[in-house]
């Protein structure tokens, strides 16, 4: 059973290599939004894989977030995911999910996975190599 207010918390420290120069996202040596959002899906995800059983897993299917505060090379970054609902059928589970810097809070929003068989989900995307 998926217990909601469950939550997970991961931390990196932010280097040349996580900044939206090298990504593409922007021009400046800063924190990039994709390794924000990235990490903020990770910490769902290892929030939510404890409660799974073996073969399953589960997949982002949204993400509502906002990137509120720059966060400089060689600065601590934390992301946190909070199970804040399941669905009916139990498939569906939504978070809350927060990042912050060493100075305070840099963005947050909301996240929804999907969970699923890993087998088949692969094989309906390989699928897609067939001709």
């Amino acid at each position: 059973m998926i217990l909601i207010g469950t939550k997970c918390q991961l931390e990196q420290t932010v280097t040349e290599e996580l900044t939206a120069a090298t990504v593409g996202s922007g021009l400046l040596p800063v924190f990039g939004t994709p390794f924000m959002a990235a990490m903020l899906e990770n910490a769902a995800m290892t929030c939510l894989q404890s409660f799974l059983e073996e073969g399953k897993g589960s997949v982002g299917t949204h993400l509502d977030i906002s990137h509120d505060a720059p966060t400089p090379v060689g600065m601590k970054v934390w992301a946190e995911a909070e199970i804040t609902n399941v669905s009916e059928n139990g498939r569906m589970v939504d978070f809350k999910v927060s990042a912050w810097d060493e100075k305070g809070p840099i963005g947050g929003g909301t996240h929804t996975r999907a969970i699923i068989s890993n087998e088949r989900f692969l094989s309906k995307c390989n699928a897609k190599l067939e001709k």
